[in-house]
């Protein structure tokens, strides 16, 4: 995720959106400490001193493994006293999967603006809704700098289970190795794709058959609520794209988004009664939000398709990957999109060579 970086390096019209943004930004920086000072240090509370030690290891692990930037990210700690880093906004049109977008110096264009400061976060959001758009504000855990500055641990994640800390630190750091710009989908996918393959290289060297089970289990789960989301998105468009008027559309999307939650209380029931998707459905369930999962995860099969295909090697996963990068835009998701079709996304679950021994 690039959500608050993108912040700093706005354009001058928009003077206050940079204040809040540079004024966030520097607060963060200077709520760091050293993660070698806390770990020596005897007041650290024990729980918070095995987290850190934890995210270390992986850190170790990140650069040394997965070929992934040996720099300052991440031997810092910043508690920020809130649960979020960030909030995020989404919009798109009411009847339109297009997502909005706003374009920044240095990073080109993103499809979501990121805020510290939470006033100006709904403010934005009120706008967009007052205009007609569909509006989706996140709260944001983590992002990257690029590699501009050392990116600290936060209090935001840092309690999560390895597994899931592990994909979120080497999906952060992949975004320091490689950055496309003006294109959030191929930045996201590529990233998500390196958070899922690194942390299956750590499970398979690390970890005991639970923690492998358990994490298989979790992006199984995420896999078929994408696959829920996807569905409804696919749904969405071709109601959009018909020759009804524009009632008649709206009538279809409250109908399709009402489908989708009743699909998900069936899928909930399938899980066990698991609840961890319950927050995502209760607000905002909208064209707004369906855009921003299509952005993360659309082309992540075209990734990992392409992680096969350099027989696993992640230098030579990276170079690939920056080859098509390079490609005009058309050209490139046509590349993802020949990738994509040979690697279905059902197979992202159980796949053994994720988790066979290096």
């Amino acid at each position: 995720m690039l959500i608050g970086w993108g912040g700093l390096l706005a354009g001058c019209a928009d003077l206050g959106y940079y204040r809040q943004a540079a004024v966030g930004q520097w607060r963060l920086l200077d709520a760091r400490q050293p993660v070698a000072d806390l770990l020596a240090d005897p007041a650290t509370a024990p729980e918070l001193r095995q987290r850190l030690a934890t995210a270390q290891t992986l850190r170790a692990f990140a650069s040394a493994e997965l070929a992934l930037p040996d720099n300052g990210s991440y031997r810092t700690y910043a508690d920020l006293q809130r649960p979020w880093v960030v909030k995020n906004v989404f919009a798109a049109p009411e009847l339109s999967l297009e997502p909005r977008r706003w374009c920044f110096w240095i990073i080109g264009c993103l499809s979501y603006r990121g805020y510290f400061d939470v006033a100006a976060a709904e403010l934005l959001a009120g706008e967009l809704r007052a205009a007609g758009d569909d509006v989706y504000l996140a709260d944001i855990p983590a992002y990257s700098t690029l590699g501009w500055f050392d990116d600290p641990l936060l209090n935001t994640f840092i309690q999560w289970p390895t597994a899931r800390l592990a994909e979120l630190l080497f999906h952060e750091l992949a975004h320091q190795r490689l950055y496309i710009d003006d294109d959030s989908a191929f930045n996201e996918a590529f990233a998500t794709a390196v958070g899922r393959l690194g942390t299956a290289r750590w499970l398979a060297q690390y970890a005991t058959e639970q923690e492998r089970a358990d994490y298989a289990a979790d992006l199984g789960r995420r896999e078929q609520f994408l696959h829920l989301a996807a569905s409804a998105r696919e749904r969405l468009m071709a109601a959009y794209a018909g020759s009804g008027n524009k009632a008649d559309k709206q009538a279809d999307k409250q109908r399709i988004l009402a489908e989708l939650r009743e699909r998900y209380q069936a899928l909930k029931r399938e899980w066990g009664g698991y609840a961890g998707y319950d927050r995502w459905f209760a607000q905002d369930l909208n064209n707004a939000k369906l855009a921003g999962v299509s952005t993360y995860h659309r082309q992540v099969p075209a990734f990992m398709a392409l992680f096969e295909r350099e027989q696993q090697d992640f230098a030579a996963f990276y170079r690939a990957a920056a080859m098509i990068g390079q490609l005009p835009p058309a050209e490139r998701e046509a590349r993802l999109q020949e990738l994509s079709s040979a690697h279905p996304p059902a197979k992202l679950v159980h796949r053994d060579p994720l988790f066979s021994k290096r």
